[in-house]
């Protein structure tokens, strides 16, 4: 990813370094959780500073512009994501298709904790990909290709283990999961019920699996 360079800092800052990480952080969080809702485009920076009490002079402190505030945001919530896959994947306790349905779950159950408002930031801003700025589109393509890559770590540990055959692109299916479990989410939001990423869940894990042609 292309190195940001500080801008110079507009508006008051805060009084010290602690105080300054936090506000940039509660920023960070506020955008997460309207560009989840809301998507990029459509969120206006004045809602985002509400939610915090920050005042519009001194987001600029911050950020030098949303577009520069928005790749801070995708670079946080991959970093969440990230993690939130690491200890699901990763949970030794449990057999690694298991670990799959695991996470599987915790989406699902997550999607319904806040009435399918919110889905995948990553997924929704890939949705409105001719809007945004342009660097935001490799970005976006970098988060995916990680994710995948973990998912296809967890295969592979399912493959070692004879879960799955021999012969099977871990790769490939791990790249097949994500694009598929996207659509599962967006049809979730748009149905308002976890059905669409069950089935689509369940189905992936038969057919890695070899239970179905």
């Amino acid at each position: 990813m292309e190195t940001i360079h500080e801008p110079k800092r507009r508006g008051r800052p805060r009084k010290d370094d602690t105080s300054r990480g936090d506000v940039r952080q509660a920023l960070i969080r506020s955008g997460m959780e309207i560009f989840t809702e809301k998507g990029f485009a459509t969120a206006g920076l004045d809602e985002i500073l509400k939610r915090v009490g920050v005042p519009k002079g001194s987001f600029y402190y911050y950020f030098a512009s949303k577009e520069e505030f928005g790749l801070a945001v995708i670079d946080a919530y991959a970093a969440f994501f990230l993690h939130k896959l690491e200890r699901w994947l990763g949970n030794e306790k449990r057999s690694p298709l298991q670990r799959m349905a695991d996470f599987a779950a915790d989406a699902m159950a997550g999607m319904e904790q806040y009435d399918f408002r919110r889905g995948c930031l990553i997924g929704n801003l890939g949705q409105e990909v001719g809007a945004l700025p342009e660097p935001y589109r490799a970005r976006l393509e970098e988060v995916f290709a990680q994710w995948q890559q973990r998912v296809a770590r967890c295969l592979e540990e399912a493959q070692q283990q004879g879960a799955i055959g021999a012969d099977a692109d871990c790769e490939q299916w791990a790249e097949f999961f994500w694009i598929g479990w996207e659509g599962a989410v967006l049809r979730a939001r748009l149905v308002r019920s976890v059905q669409p990423m069950e089935q689509f869940s369940g189905m992936f894990l038969r057919m890695v699996a070899g239970g179905c042609s």
